[in-house]
């Protein structure tokens, strides 16, 4: 990041950055404009957070729920904690947020245009996420996507100066591809959670209970059910891919990295047998360059 919005970064915001190096797909890839690197940045360190405060992974009397406000009594409660973290995010708006990865995002907010609405989506996922533990159907799970995964790909549309009603539905199936994509990865540690992101009607067409999901192997209707949610993110990414072509440039390849990632993580569940509960299966990097290659072929096909 620049040095301006580096000044504004402490400890803690830096840990949170940090993170980006853990996704499934490159945030911030080095062969982007500085202004893009720095916007997408800012970005991720707003759902990076948004996403720790909703997981509770940052402690009560830390740095974060200090710069919102918090005493560490009310810092235990994620609502809460949530609602701090939304009313500052308004004040993005306005130019007035008080914590120091928010004042990060005000430049992007200004420069791009951007408006509140998917990161209050972002929020929304975080909230329903203390609120909704078992998700009944596939059109549901969908729905909470459309919250937790969407808005993040109408960011980056936002930011690149690309977001058309065409563009939007293609980056809303890929971003919901890659929602169910971790969805498989974390099957056991969202169960640890008390949360099941595996559709309740899947569960019971594959004779799958959450006990076969809390056992340390995965057996064989464990297995066939994963290999079905995983056809599912395959498709969701064979229909989203013509965004990749429909841009041009450095934004192609960063379109391209994104799509990959999921397409490799796919790769590395389906090496794994379906096997998702000894530990959440990784794309290795030979995988995800082999990905990135054919995703930029066909764009250059279709394009």
């Amino acid at each position: 990041m620049t040095d301006t919005r580096q000044a504004r970064i402490d400890a803690s915001s830096r840990a949170t950055l940090g993170k980006a190096a853990d996704e499934n797909f490159p945030v911030a890839p080095f062969f982007l404009p500085r202004a893009w690197r720095d916007d997408l940045m800012a970005v991720y360190g707003f759902a990076r957070l948004v996403d720790d405060i909703g997981d509770g992974d940052l402690a009560p009397g830390g740095a974060d729920a200090r710069h919102l406000g918090l005493d560490p009594e009310t810092a235990q409660d994620r609502l809460a904690f949530l609602d701090a973290f939304g009313a500052d995010l308004r004040r993005v708006f306005d130019g007035t947020p008080r914590h120091p990865l928010l004042q990060g995002l005000v430049p992007t907010v200004r420069r791009c245009g951007l408006t509140p609405e998917p990161f209050l989506g972002l929020i929304a996922a975080n909230r329903q996420d203390q609120q909704v533990g078992r998700y009944e159907t596939y059109d549901d799970l969908l729905a909470y996507c459309e919250l937790s995964a969407n808005p993040v790909g109408r960011l980056v549309l936002g930011i690149t100066g690309t977001d058309t009603p065409e563009r939007i539905r293609r980056s809303d199936e890929i971003c919901t591809a890659l929602q169910i994509v971790e969805h498989l990865q974390d099957v056991a540690e969202d169960l640890g959670n008390d949360r099941v992101y595996l559709p309740a009607e899947d569960l019971k067409r594959f004779h799958v209970t959450e006990s076969d999901l809390a056992a340390p192997t995965a057996g064989a209707s464990v297995r066939a059910l994963i290999a079905f949610e995983a056809g599912r993110a395959r498709d969701l990414l064979d229909a989203g891919a013509p965004l990749v072509g429909s841009v041009h440039g450095r934004l192609r390849l960063l379109l391209a990295g994104f799509t990959a990632g999921g397409l490799a993580a796919l790769d590395a569940i389906t090496d794994a047998g379906y096997d998702v509960l000894t530990g959440p299966p990784k794309a290795t990097k030979p995988s995800l360059m082999r990905q990135v290659g054919a995703v930029l072929l066909r764009a250059r096909r279709e394009g």
